[in-house]
């Protein structure tokens, strides 16, 4: 019994997602027959790194040469390139890869009769060749129905990622709360750094400081789980030092002590969720909410005179 045959990609938008995927897909054995790009150079550059792949400058000429067209352009060119294009066979599906917009901007394509979808790789692209390892073990979030969901299920199991499906509507919430685990662990990271210039360091060797903690602190979240890796006075119960650190911060003034307050209690819901909670939980939670009523009314009152 004849096996049935792979469906072949097509990518719009050649930038470091489409690198990343169309080499990874192409590694796992399916035909990606054509990227389309704003700029030859870049689709030439693509299509010539993978076997039988044809680069185009119109992006209808790659919907034509493929049955998965993988829309990779920035999410305000969605909507509008979803338009520009033509499905003359109902076998066809358009996939958007953004995190954040609706599947619903593809309407376009679904009107004409293709399947439509999302597959948002939740992976921060470094452009390098070394994003096709890395990936690996990563998570895809996937809306899409029927066949396609199946095939796109597929697709990220190729990857070596794994599959997660996102109710219709879900997108923006899901992309919003990301940020939390990348640009919001790099924002935390930048508000370290700027305190502790105040006391002399280098960028350089703040960094080389803490991106070790950072590592372990992950390496033991995946092992042990969020609340269990929880370290800090907060998760010790050491009442006395959360609140002289609030009150440092605070009088430093801008928003440190709010940042400072609204992250710890983050930090005491971590760990009321242990098995035995600090003794001392409870003081502290009245600690941090203590200082963000000050710090927060605080910002308000300068907000107002300004």
């Amino acid at each position: 019994m004849s096996q049935p045959s792979l469906p072949r990609l097509g990518f719009i938008g050649a930038g470091r997602l489409a690198r990343c995927l169309a080499h990874g897909f192409s590694r796992a054995g399916y035909p990606v027959t054509a990227v389309a790009s704003r700029t030859v150079a870049s689709s030439n550059r693509l299509a010539s790194q993978i076997q039988h792949c044809a680069a185009f400058d119109d992006p209808q000429q790659a919907v034509d040469a493929a049955d998965i067209i993988f829309l990779a352009v920035p999410d305000d060119s969605i909507g509008t390139t979803a338009h520009t294009l033509r499905f003359v066979s109902p076998a066809k599906a358009l996939v958007h890869c953004s995190g954040a917009s609706p599947v619903e901007l593809l309407t376009p394509a679904r009107d004409q009769g293709a399947a439509i979808g999302g597959f948002h790789p939740l992976y921060l692209f470094s452009g390098d060749l070394a994003d096709l390892e890395r990936i690996a073990g990563c998570s895809v979030t996937i809306e899409a129905d029927g066949a396609l969901k199946e095939a796109l299920t597929a697709l990220a199991v190729a990857l070596r990622c794994h599959p997660l499906s996102i109710p219709a509507g879900g997108r923006m919430l899901y992309h919003a709360a990301a940020h939390y685990a990348a640009s919001f662990a790099l924002c935390s990271l930048a508000e370290c750094v700027a305190l502790w210039r105040t006391l002399g360091f280098a960028e350089d060797d703040a960094l080389r400081a803490l991106l070790p903690m950072l590592a372990g602190t992950i390496e033991t979240a995946r092992d042990k789980g969020l609340p269990n890796a929880l370290a800090g006075p907060v998760s010790r119960g050491d009442t006395g030092v959360v609140e002289k650190q609030l009150a440092l911060l605070e009088g430093l003034g801008g928003d440190h002590a709010a940042l400072y307050g609204l992250l710890s209690r983050r930090a005491v819901g971590l760990a009321e969720r242990r098995t035995t909670p600090p003794a001392a939980i409870d003081a502290i939670a009245e600690a941090v909410e203590e200082s963000l009523s000050r710090s927060l009314n605080q910002a308000a009152a300068g907000a107002s005179v300004k």
